[in-house]
């Protein structure tokens, strides 16, 4: 079933609560469930909540440069699966959160415990944020505090975010290495582990068998092009 049918039964059967509880119990009665979605095995709870945090994150980001259109949902909809039948419940849910009286910090922080233990759907969550906040082709020096925040909540420290970020934004010297969290005097034989290990960790597959739902694998992929970017970088810097 696609992610946006499970989001029907999701404030009865999935016990999520808190402030995404909330939000989905708001907009759920709008939802009716396809049941000729695609199947998947991954976590319902954590796809439902990967979903409405990124939507919420996304809707407090779109006021972190003191802009707010009436069309911040179409940044969403150019980054991720969205149907031509579920771009208003998307975007009730994102107006919904824009207007929640709820700070960012308290969905951040709902994400940091349900995914406690699973830091890389975390980066997942700020991976799909940066796509958001770029999708105007620019980051604002506020949208970049505000990301650096939420990472914070997550339990990430400045090394990490700056590795995050190289990602996203464009690269300048050195930055080939931080993507791939290695320093500049990494062995030949470290770079090519780091890359290897990276691209397998990052597969679609791996995320969806994690629990991200399928709409999302466009996360995966942009960030393995991210990495084999770098990986390209460097290669042709040493002549390898």
């Amino acid at each position: 079933m696609s992610i946006w049918g499970k989001l029907a039964g999701a404030a009865a059967g999935l016990a999520i609560g808190g402030p995404i509880g909330a939000l989905i119990g708001a907009v759920a009665g709008h939802y009716v469930v396809d049941r000729e979605g695609s199947a998947d095995g991954g976590d319902p709870r954590a796809q439902v909540a990967f979903t409405i945090g990124v939507i919420a994150l996304g809707a407090k980001m779109a006021k972190a440069d003191g802009v707010v259109t009436s069309d911040e949902v179409s940044a969403f909809k150019q980054v991720f699966t969205v149907p031509p039948s579920e771009v208003r419940n998307v975007a009730r849910i994102f107006n919904l959160a824009k207007q929640d009286v709820a700070g960012y910090e308290a969905y951040a922080g709902q994400l940091a415990g349900l995914f406690k233990d699973d830091r890389q759907m975390l980066e997942d969550v700020l991976d799909g944020l940066f796509h958001i906040a770029k999708a105007d082709d620019i980051v604002h020096p506020a949208e970049l505090d505000y990301l650096e925040s939420v990472a914070g909540i997550f339990g990430f420290g400045a090394h990490d975010f700056a590795r995050i970020k190289a990602r996203h934004i464009v690269r300048g010297k050195g930055d080939p290495y931080l993507v791939l969290g290695l320093d500049p005097g990494a062995r030949d034989e470290e770079v090519k582990g780091a890359w290897r290990r990276l691209v397998a960790e990052n597969h679609p597959d791996r995320h969806i068998a994690r629990g991200m739902p399928e709409e999302f694998v466009a996360i995966a992929n942009d960030k393995i092009a991210a990495i084999n970017a770098a990986y390209d970088d460097i290669r042709k810097e040493r002549g390898l």
